[in-house]
């Protein structure tokens, strides 16, 4: 059953990971959140994101209230991308999250001991 973004009967944590859903959103929160960055720095920091996905990607965080975009009246123009205040608590919120991934990565590589079922 799939749900609308915009469902108010959706659960807080549903709500929550809808929007960051996909292969490459909380990748790109993650770089955001240690400062500014421009397109093209996001994709060389990960390999395999196309242009069409890194546009639509940070497109809907931006929808979303979680990313500002700002363009420089330059030649050629200069787009820069960055967390918005709420974008940053979001950020925060998922640090939790990151550590919880990080030992479950430890325990499935044998680096810890594995419970007794």
């Amino acid at each position: 059953m799939s749900r609308r973004r915009d469902d108010p009967n959706v659960c807080g944590v549903t709500a929550a990971l809808v929007v960051v859903e996909g292969k490459w959103k909380p990748a790109l929160l993650w770089l955001l959140e240690s400062g500014p960055h421009r397109p093209a720095e996001l994709r060389r920091r990960l390999p395999g994101l196309s242009e069409k996905v890194l546009t639509q990607a940070l497109r809907e965080l931006e929808t979303d209230g979680l990313v500002d975009r700002e363009v420089y009246d330059v030649l050629p123009l200069k787009t820069v991308y960055s967390l918005t205040e709420f974008g940053r608590d979001l950020a925060e919120a998922l640090g939790p999250l990151s550590d919880w991934g990080h030992r479950r990565l430890e325990r499935m590589t044998g680096d810890l001991p594995q419970p007794v079922s």
